[in-house]
Protein backbone atom coordinates (compact mmCIF):
# COMPACT_ATOMS: atom_id res chain seq x y z
CA UNK A 1 0.00 0.00 0.00
CA UNK A 2 1.34 3.45 -0.88
CA UNK A 3 0.11 6.95 -0.12
CA UNK A 4 0.08 9.30 -3.13
CA UNK A 5 3.55 8.28 -4.18
CA UNK A 6 5.23 9.54 -1.01
CA UNK A 7 6.15 6.07 0.16
CA UNK A 8 7.70 3.15 -1.63
CA UNK A 9 7.50 -0.44 -0.58
CA UNK A 10 10.55 -1.58 1.33
CA UNK A 11 11.72 -5.14 0.89
CA UNK A 12 11.07 -7.56 3.68
CA UNK A 13 13.83 -7.46 6.24
CA UNK A 14 16.35 -10.22 6.41
CA UNK A 15 18.97 -11.11 8.96
CA UNK A 16 21.75 -10.66 6.43
CA UNK A 17 20.75 -7.04 5.76
CA UNK A 18 21.35 -5.97 9.37
CA UNK A 19 24.95 -4.81 9.36
CA UNK A 20 27.39 -4.71 12.30
CA UNK A 21 27.07 -0.93 12.56
CA UNK A 22 23.35 -1.32 13.35
CA UNK A 23 24.02 -3.79 16.15
CA UNK A 24 26.68 -1.48 17.60
CA UNK A 25 24.12 1.31 17.85
CA UNK A 26 21.56 -1.13 19.31
CA UNK A 27 23.99 -2.32 22.02
CA UNK A 28 24.68 1.27 23.09
CA UNK A 29 21.04 2.38 22.86
CA UNK A 30 19.73 -0.46 25.03
CA UNK A 31 21.99 0.27 28.02
CA UNK A 32 20.13 3.49 28.84
CA UNK A 33 16.62 2.05 29.21
CA UNK A 34 18.03 -1.05 30.92
CA UNK A 35 19.67 1.15 33.57
CA UNK A 36 16.56 3.28 34.06
CA UNK A 37 14.31 0.21 34.30
CA UNK A 38 16.51 -1.36 36.98
CA UNK A 39 16.75 2.00 38.76
CA UNK A 40 12.96 2.50 38.80
CA UNK A 41 12.28 -1.05 39.96
CA UNK A 42 14.75 -1.09 42.84
CA UNK A 43 13.45 2.28 44.03
CA UNK A 44 9.79 1.24 43.83
CA UNK A 45 10.30 -1.94 45.85
CA UNK A 46 12.50 -0.17 48.43
CA UNK A 47 10.34 2.85 49.27
CA UNK A 48 9.39 1.59 52.73
CA UNK A 49 13.01 0.84 53.60
CA UNK A 50 14.18 4.27 52.42
CA UNK A 51 11.36 6.07 54.25
CA UNK A 52 12.24 4.24 57.48
CA UNK A 53 15.96 4.95 57.11
CA UNK A 54 15.38 8.67 56.49
CA UNK A 55 12.61 8.88 59.12
CA UNK A 56 9.95 10.13 56.71
CA UNK A 57 6.34 9.02 56.16
CA UNK A 58 5.64 6.81 53.15
CA UNK A 59 3.44 9.55 51.67
CA UNK A 60 6.50 11.81 51.51
CA UNK A 61 8.73 9.00 50.26
CA UNK A 62 6.29 8.43 47.39
CA UNK A 63 7.63 11.66 45.89
CA UNK A 64 10.87 9.80 45.18
CA UNK A 65 8.86 8.13 42.43
CA UNK A 66 6.29 10.83 41.62
CA UNK A 67 8.85 13.63 41.47
CA UNK A 68 10.98 11.59 39.08
CA UNK A 69 8.05 10.85 36.75
CA UNK A 70 6.77 14.44 36.70
CA UNK A 71 10.28 15.77 36.03
CA UNK A 72 10.53 13.35 33.11
CA UNK A 73 7.27 14.71 31.72
CA UNK A 74 8.61 18.27 31.94
CA UNK A 75 11.70 17.53 29.84
CA UNK A 76 10.33 14.98 27.40
CA UNK A 77 9.15 17.61 24.84
CA UNK A 78 12.69 18.99 24.59
CA UNK A 79 14.21 15.82 23.13
CA UNK A 80 13.55 16.51 19.46
CA UNK A 81 14.80 20.10 19.59
CA UNK A 82 17.97 19.10 21.47
CA UNK A 83 18.77 16.29 19.02
CA UNK A 84 18.39 18.71 16.12
CA UNK A 85 20.44 21.33 17.92
CA UNK A 86 23.44 19.43 19.33
CA UNK A 87 23.26 15.97 17.76
CA UNK A 88 22.21 12.52 18.96
CA UNK A 89 25.64 11.26 20.06
CA UNK A 90 26.53 14.40 22.02
CA UNK A 91 23.10 14.45 23.68
CA UNK A 92 23.26 10.75 24.57
CA UNK A 93 26.73 11.15 26.11
CA UNK A 94 25.66 14.25 28.03
CA UNK A 95 22.43 12.68 29.37
CA UNK A 96 24.05 9.36 30.25
CA UNK A 97 26.89 11.07 32.13
CA UNK A 98 24.50 13.40 33.95
CA UNK A 99 22.09 10.58 34.85
CA UNK A 100 25.01 8.70 36.40
CA UNK A 101 26.03 11.82 38.34
CA UNK A 102 22.44 12.24 39.54
CA UNK A 103 22.53 8.65 40.81
CA UNK A 104 25.56 9.52 42.93
CA UNK A 105 23.73 12.57 44.30
CA UNK A 106 20.80 10.32 45.23
CA UNK A 107 23.15 7.94 47.05
CA UNK A 108 24.87 10.65 49.12
CA UNK A 109 21.58 12.28 50.19
CA UNK A 110 21.24 12.60 53.96
CA UNK A 111 17.60 13.67 54.18
CA UNK A 112 14.38 12.85 52.36
CA UNK A 113 14.26 16.37 50.92
CA UNK A 114 17.75 16.00 49.47
CA UNK A 115 16.87 12.61 47.97
CA UNK A 116 13.65 13.91 46.38
CA UNK A 117 15.54 16.86 44.87
CA UNK A 118 18.21 14.52 43.50
CA UNK A 119 15.52 12.28 42.02
CA UNK A 120 13.83 15.28 40.38
CA UNK A 121 17.18 16.20 38.84
CA UNK A 122 17.56 12.59 37.69
CA UNK A 123 14.07 12.73 36.18
CA UNK A 124 14.86 15.95 34.29
CA UNK A 125 17.77 14.16 32.63
CA UNK A 126 15.78 10.95 32.17
CA UNK A 127 13.06 12.82 30.31
CA UNK A 128 15.56 13.72 27.58
CA UNK A 129 17.27 10.32 27.66
CA UNK A 130 14.14 8.15 27.57
CA UNK A 131 13.14 8.65 23.90
CA UNK A 132 16.68 8.23 22.58
CA UNK A 133 16.62 4.44 22.18
CA UNK A 134 13.76 4.30 19.68
CA UNK A 135 15.16 7.18 17.63
CA UNK A 136 18.74 5.86 17.49
CA UNK A 137 17.60 2.39 16.43
CA UNK A 138 15.14 3.87 13.90
CA UNK A 139 17.90 5.93 12.31
CA UNK A 140 20.36 3.04 12.14
CA UNK A 141 18.07 0.08 11.37
CA UNK A 142 15.57 1.62 8.95
CA UNK A 143 13.31 -1.09 7.54
CA UNK A 144 14.92 -3.65 9.88
CA UNK A 145 13.72 -1.83 13.00
CA UNK A 146 11.24 -4.56 14.00
CA UNK A 147 13.96 -7.22 13.90
CA UNK A 148 16.51 -5.15 15.81
CA UNK A 149 14.05 -3.90 18.44
CA UNK A 150 12.73 -7.42 18.91
CA UNK A 151 16.13 -8.48 20.19
CA UNK A 152 17.13 -5.30 21.99
CA UNK A 153 13.91 -5.17 24.00
CA UNK A 154 14.78 -8.44 25.74
CA UNK A 155 17.50 -6.92 27.98
CA UNK A 156 15.15 -4.05 28.86
CA UNK A 157 12.55 -6.57 30.03
CA UNK A 158 15.15 -8.09 32.34
CA UNK A 159 15.28 -4.82 34.29
CA UNK A 160 12.01 -5.30 36.22
CA UNK A 161 12.97 -8.95 36.84
CA UNK A 162 16.47 -8.20 38.14
CA UNK A 163 15.41 -5.10 40.07
CA UNK A 164 13.65 -6.79 43.03
CA UNK A 165 16.43 -9.40 43.31
CA UNK A 166 19.15 -6.74 43.32
CA UNK A 167 17.19 -4.58 45.77
CA UNK A 168 16.74 -7.47 48.19
CA UNK A 169 20.41 -8.44 47.97
CA UNK A 170 21.67 -4.89 48.44
CA UNK A 171 19.38 -4.11 51.37
CA UNK A 172 20.37 -7.37 53.05
CA UNK A 173 24.09 -6.52 52.97
CA UNK A 174 24.42 -2.73 52.57
CA UNK A 175 22.64 0.58 53.04
CA UNK A 176 19.93 1.90 50.72
CA UNK A 177 22.45 4.30 49.11
CA UNK A 178 23.89 1.40 47.14
CA UNK A 179 20.56 1.10 45.31
CA UNK A 180 21.65 4.25 43.45
CA UNK A 181 25.39 3.57 43.35
CA UNK A 182 24.44 0.49 41.35
CA UNK A 183 23.94 2.82 38.37
CA UNK A 184 27.53 4.09 38.42
CA UNK A 185 29.34 1.12 36.78
CA UNK A 186 26.48 0.70 34.27
CA UNK A 187 26.62 4.41 33.46
CA UNK A 188 30.39 4.35 33.00
CA UNK A 189 30.06 1.36 30.67
CA UNK A 190 27.32 3.09 28.68
CA UNK A 191 29.28 6.34 28.29
CA UNK A 192 32.41 4.45 27.24
CA UNK A 193 30.59 2.34 24.65
CA UNK A 194 28.69 5.34 23.30
CA UNK A 195 31.90 7.33 22.84
CA UNK A 196 33.55 4.36 21.14
CA UNK A 197 30.79 2.84 19.00
CA UNK A 198 28.46 5.66 17.97
CA UNK A 199 29.20 7.51 14.77
CA UNK A 200 29.99 11.23 15.07
CA UNK A 201 27.12 13.64 14.65
CA UNK A 202 26.75 15.07 11.16
CA UNK A 203 27.69 18.67 10.54
CA UNK A 204 24.24 19.45 9.09
CA UNK A 205 22.46 19.94 12.40
CA UNK A 206 19.25 21.96 12.35
CA UNK A 207 19.81 25.21 14.25
CA UNK A 208 16.12 26.01 14.65
CA UNK A 209 15.32 28.61 17.33
CA UNK A 210 13.96 27.53 20.67
CA UNK A 211 10.17 27.80 21.00
CA UNK A 212 9.87 29.34 24.48
CA UNK A 213 6.09 29.76 24.31
CA UNK A 214 5.61 26.17 23.18
CA UNK A 215 7.83 24.88 25.98
CA UNK A 216 6.00 27.01 28.56
CA UNK A 217 2.71 25.46 27.40
CA UNK A 218 3.46 21.79 26.76
CA UNK A 219 5.96 20.93 29.52
CA UNK A 220 3.96 22.11 32.55
CA UNK A 221 0.79 21.06 30.72
CA UNK A 222 2.05 17.51 30.30
CA UNK A 223 3.25 17.28 33.91
CA UNK A 224 -0.02 18.75 35.26
CA UNK A 225 -2.11 16.46 33.05
CA UNK A 226 -0.29 13.31 34.21
CA UNK A 227 -0.32 14.42 37.87
CA UNK A 228 -3.98 15.35 37.64
CA UNK A 229 -4.87 11.98 36.14
CA UNK A 230 -3.04 10.17 38.93
CA UNK A 231 -4.85 12.25 41.58
CA UNK A 232 -8.21 12.71 39.88
CA UNK A 233 -10.03 11.32 42.91
CA UNK A 234 -9.20 14.51 44.84
CA UNK A 235 -10.58 17.98 44.14
CA UNK A 236 -7.08 19.42 43.83
CA UNK A 237 -6.20 16.73 41.29
CA UNK A 238 -9.26 17.57 39.18
CA UNK A 239 -8.30 21.26 39.01
CA UNK A 240 -4.70 20.41 38.10
CA UNK A 241 -5.96 18.00 35.44
CA UNK A 242 -8.17 20.76 34.00
CA UNK A 243 -5.25 23.21 34.00
CA UNK A 244 -3.02 20.65 32.29
CA UNK A 245 -5.63 19.99 29.61
CA UNK A 246 -6.00 23.75 29.01
CA UNK A 247 -2.23 24.18 28.63
CA UNK A 248 -2.02 21.27 26.20
CA UNK A 249 -4.91 22.68 24.18
CA UNK A 250 -3.06 26.01 24.12
CA UNK A 251 0.04 24.25 22.82
CA UNK A 252 -1.91 22.58 20.01
CA UNK A 253 -3.25 25.97 18.91
CA UNK A 254 0.22 27.49 19.16
CA UNK A 255 1.89 24.62 17.27
CA UNK A 256 -0.62 24.81 14.43
CA UNK A 257 0.25 28.48 13.97
CA UNK A 258 4.02 28.00 14.28
CA UNK A 259 4.30 24.95 12.01
CA UNK A 260 7.84 23.62 11.68
CA UNK A 261 9.23 26.24 14.07
CA UNK A 262 7.13 24.91 16.98
CA UNK A 263 8.88 22.88 19.67
CA UNK A 264 7.00 19.84 18.34
CA UNK A 265 5.73 20.06 14.79
CA UNK A 266 2.34 18.41 15.22
CA UNK A 267 1.90 18.33 11.45
CA UNK A 268 3.72 15.02 11.70
CA UNK A 269 0.30 13.58 12.60
CA UNK A 270 -0.95 14.58 9.15
CA UNK A 271 0.82 11.47 7.90
CA UNK A 272 -1.88 8.79 8.09
CA UNK A 273 0.49 5.92 8.85
CA UNK A 274 2.20 7.83 11.67
CA UNK A 275 -1.06 8.94 13.28
CA UNK A 276 -2.54 5.42 13.13
CA UNK A 277 0.67 3.98 14.59
CA UNK A 278 0.65 6.58 17.38
CA UNK A 279 -2.98 5.71 18.17
CA UNK A 280 -2.10 2.01 18.25
CA UNK A 281 0.75 2.80 20.64
CA UNK A 282 -1.58 4.87 22.80
CA UNK A 283 -4.01 1.99 23.30
CA UNK A 284 -1.26 -0.65 23.55
CA UNK A 285 0.41 1.18 26.43
CA UNK A 286 -2.97 1.83 28.00
CA UNK A 287 -3.91 -1.85 28.15
CA UNK A 288 -0.44 -2.78 29.45
CA UNK A 289 -0.61 -0.35 32.38
CA UNK A 290 -4.30 -1.12 32.89
CA UNK A 291 -3.61 -4.84 33.18
CA UNK A 292 -0.82 -4.16 35.68
CA UNK A 293 -3.35 -2.33 37.87
CA UNK A 294 -6.42 -4.55 37.55
CA UNK A 295 -5.08 -8.12 37.52
CA UNK A 296 -3.00 -8.04 40.75
CA UNK A 297 -5.85 -6.32 42.59
CA UNK A 298 -8.30 -8.98 41.41
CA UNK A 299 -5.97 -11.84 42.35
CA UNK A 300 -5.21 -10.49 45.84
CA UNK A 301 -8.45 -8.77 46.88
CA UNK A 302 -10.92 -10.83 44.86
CA UNK A 303 -9.33 -14.29 44.91
CA UNK A 304 -7.52 -14.09 48.28
CA UNK A 305 -4.12 -14.95 46.81
CA UNK A 306 -0.98 -13.81 48.61
CA UNK A 307 1.15 -11.08 47.09
CA UNK A 308 3.83 -13.66 46.28
CA UNK A 309 1.32 -15.96 44.52
CA UNK A 310 -0.08 -13.05 42.54
CA UNK A 311 3.44 -11.94 41.64
CA UNK A 312 4.30 -15.32 40.16
CA UNK A 313 1.12 -15.35 38.10
CA UNK A 314 1.63 -11.81 36.80
CA UNK A 315 5.21 -12.76 35.85
CA UNK A 316 3.68 -15.01 33.17
CA UNK A 317 2.86 -11.86 31.19
CA UNK A 318 6.50 -10.83 31.09
CA UNK A 319 7.48 -14.36 30.10
CA UNK A 320 5.03 -14.24 27.20
CA UNK A 321 6.46 -10.93 26.00
CA UNK A 322 10.00 -12.31 26.15
CA UNK A 323 8.92 -15.27 24.02
CA UNK A 324 7.39 -13.09 21.31
CA UNK A 325 10.01 -10.36 20.93
CA UNK A 326 12.74 -12.39 19.15
CA UNK A 327 10.21 -13.48 16.49
CA UNK A 328 9.00 -9.99 15.60
CA UNK A 329 11.47 -9.33 12.79
CA UNK A 330 10.64 -12.60 11.05
CA UNK A 331 6.88 -12.23 11.56
CA UNK A 332 6.77 -8.61 10.42
CA UNK A 333 8.87 -9.37 7.35
CA UNK A 334 6.71 -12.36 6.41
CA UNK A 335 3.20 -11.16 7.24
CA UNK A 336 3.48 -7.36 7.46
CA UNK A 337 3.08 -4.95 10.36
CA UNK A 338 -0.74 -4.81 10.20
CA UNK A 339 -1.20 -8.57 10.53
CA UNK A 340 1.34 -8.91 13.34
CA UNK A 341 0.21 -5.89 15.36
CA UNK A 342 -3.54 -6.51 14.91
CA UNK A 343 -3.04 -10.25 15.50
CA UNK A 344 -1.24 -9.48 18.76
CA UNK A 345 -4.02 -7.13 19.86
CA UNK A 346 -6.62 -9.79 19.04
CA UNK A 347 -4.70 -12.44 20.98
CA UNK A 348 -4.39 -10.09 23.96
CA UNK A 349 -8.15 -9.46 23.79
CA UNK A 350 -8.95 -13.19 23.65
CA UNK A 351 -6.75 -13.70 26.69
CA UNK A 352 -9.05 -11.40 28.70
CA UNK A 353 -12.03 -13.71 28.12
CA UNK A 354 -10.86 -15.97 30.94
CA UNK A 355 -11.00 -12.98 33.29
CA UNK A 356 -14.54 -12.22 32.10
CA UNK A 357 -15.56 -15.79 32.95
CA UNK A 358 -13.73 -16.40 36.25
CA UNK A 359 -15.24 -13.56 38.36
CA UNK A 360 -18.75 -14.98 37.97
CA UNK A 361 -17.80 -18.68 38.04
CA UNK A 362 -14.68 -20.17 39.59
CA UNK A 363 -11.09 -18.97 39.75
CA UNK A 364 -8.52 -21.23 38.10
CA UNK A 365 -4.78 -20.81 38.56
CA UNK A 366 -4.17 -22.73 35.33
CA UNK A 367 -6.49 -20.55 33.25
CA UNK A 368 -5.16 -17.37 34.88
CA UNK A 369 -1.53 -18.32 34.14
CA UNK A 370 -2.31 -19.36 30.56
CA UNK A 371 -4.36 -16.22 29.98
CA UNK A 372 -1.62 -13.92 31.31
CA UNK A 373 1.05 -15.71 29.28
CA UNK A 374 -0.99 -15.29 26.08
CA UNK A 375 -1.67 -11.67 27.02
CA UNK A 376 2.09 -11.15 27.18
CA UNK A 377 2.63 -12.85 23.80
CA UNK A 378 -0.05 -10.64 22.27
CA UNK A 379 1.11 -7.48 24.01
CA UNK A 380 4.64 -8.09 22.81
CA UNK A 381 3.58 -8.17 19.17
CA UNK A 382 1.46 -4.99 19.14
CA UNK A 383 3.97 -2.24 19.78
CA UNK A 384 7.14 -2.86 17.79
CA UNK A 385 5.50 -3.36 14.37
CA UNK A 386 3.45 -0.20 14.88
CA UNK A 387 6.53 1.74 16.05
CA UNK A 388 8.40 0.50 12.99
CA UNK A 389 5.56 1.62 10.71
CA UNK A 390 5.52 5.04 12.40
CA UNK A 391 9.21 5.72 11.92
CA UNK A 392 9.29 4.25 8.42
CA UNK A 393 6.62 6.74 7.34
CA UNK A 394 8.67 9.78 8.39
CA UNK A 395 11.70 11.21 6.53
CA UNK A 396 14.94 10.64 8.42
CA UNK A 397 15.47 14.36 9.00
CA UNK A 398 12.18 14.59 10.92
CA UNK A 399 12.74 11.55 13.15
CA UNK A 400 13.65 13.55 16.30
CA UNK A 401 10.35 15.48 16.19
CA UNK A 402 8.37 12.32 15.37
CA UNK A 403 10.13 10.45 18.18
CA UNK A 404 9.16 13.08 20.75
CA UNK A 405 5.53 13.13 19.58
CA UNK A 406 5.27 9.34 19.68
CA UNK A 407 6.80 9.12 23.15
CA UNK A 408 4.35 11.69 24.51
CA UNK A 409 1.44 9.64 23.12
CA UNK A 410 2.88 6.56 24.80
CA UNK A 411 3.44 8.17 28.19
CA UNK A 412 0.05 9.90 28.49
CA UNK A 413 -1.91 6.71 27.81
CA UNK A 414 -0.75 4.81 30.91
CA UNK A 415 -2.00 7.31 33.52
CA UNK A 416 -5.19 7.90 31.50
CA UNK A 417 -6.04 4.19 31.30
CA UNK A 418 -5.23 3.47 34.95
CA UNK A 419 -7.27 6.48 36.08
CA UNK A 420 -10.34 5.39 34.11
CA UNK A 421 -10.02 1.82 35.38
CA UNK A 422 -9.46 3.03 38.95
CA UNK A 423 -12.70 5.03 38.74
CA UNK A 424 -14.58 1.88 37.70
CA UNK A 425 -12.94 -0.07 40.54
CA UNK A 426 -13.89 2.59 43.08
CA UNK A 427 -17.51 2.41 41.93
CA UNK A 428 -17.80 -1.38 41.98
CA UNK A 429 -15.23 -2.68 44.47
CA UNK A 430 -15.79 -1.47 48.02
CA UNK A 431 -12.57 -1.99 49.92
CA UNK A 432 -9.28 -3.24 48.48
CA UNK A 433 -8.42 -5.81 51.20
CA UNK A 434 -11.38 -8.07 50.58
CA UNK A 435 -13.90 -8.04 47.77
CA UNK A 436 -16.21 -10.41 45.95
CA UNK A 437 -14.76 -11.72 42.66
CA UNK A 438 -17.86 -10.73 40.68
CA UNK A 439 -17.30 -7.08 41.65
CA UNK A 440 -14.33 -7.06 39.26
CA UNK A 441 -16.39 -8.00 36.21
CA UNK A 442 -17.16 -4.38 35.12
CA UNK A 443 -13.50 -3.35 35.19
CA UNK A 444 -12.50 -6.42 33.16
CA UNK A 445 -15.23 -5.54 30.64
CA UNK A 446 -13.71 -2.07 30.33
CA UNK A 447 -10.19 -3.52 30.01
CA UNK A 448 -11.48 -5.81 27.24
CA UNK A 449 -12.93 -2.76 25.50
CA UNK A 450 -9.51 -1.08 25.53
CA UNK A 451 -8.10 -4.22 23.90
CA UNK A 452 -10.68 -3.95 21.13
CA UNK A 453 -9.75 -0.30 20.56
CA UNK A 454 -6.10 -1.33 20.20
CA UNK A 455 -7.14 -4.02 17.71
CA UNK A 456 -9.27 -1.55 15.73
CA UNK A 457 -6.40 0.97 15.54
CA UNK A 458 -3.91 -1.71 14.45
CA UNK A 459 -6.23 -2.78 11.63
CA UNK A 460 -5.60 0.59 9.96
CA UNK A 461 -1.82 0.13 9.89
CA UNK A 462 -0.32 -0.42 6.43
CA UNK A 463 -0.08 -4.01 5.22
CA UNK A 464 3.67 -3.66 4.77
CA UNK A 465 6.30 -1.33 6.15
CA UNK A 466 6.92 1.64 3.86
CA UNK A 467 10.00 3.77 3.73
CA UNK A 468 9.41 7.51 3.58
CA UNK A 469 10.96 9.58 0.82
CA UNK A 470 13.98 11.63 1.83
CA UNK A 471 12.14 14.93 1.49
Amino acid sequence: MSDTGKHVDAPAPSAASVGPSVWKVAVVAVIGPFMTQVDSTVVNVSLSTISHALDAPIATAQWIVSGYLLAMALMLPLNGWLVDRIGAKRLYLLCFSTFTLASILCGVSQTMSELICARVFQGLVGGVLAPMTQMMIARAAGKNMARVMGYTTLPILLGPILGPVLAGTILAHASWSWLFYLNVPVGMLGVGLAAWLLSPDTASLQKRPFDFVGFALISPGLAAFIYGLQNASHTEGKWILLAGAALLAGFLWHALRKGSSALIDIRVFADRTFSVAALTQFFANGIMFGRQLVVPLYLIAGCALSAAQAGWLVAATGLGMMCSFPLLGFLTGRYGCRAVSAGGALLAFLSTLAFLWMPTHQFSVTWAALSLFLAGVGQGTISIPSITAAYSSIPKARLPVANTALNIAQRVSGPLATTLLAVVISLTVHGTKSAQPQQFLPVFVMLSGLHLLAFAAAMFLPLRIHRASAG
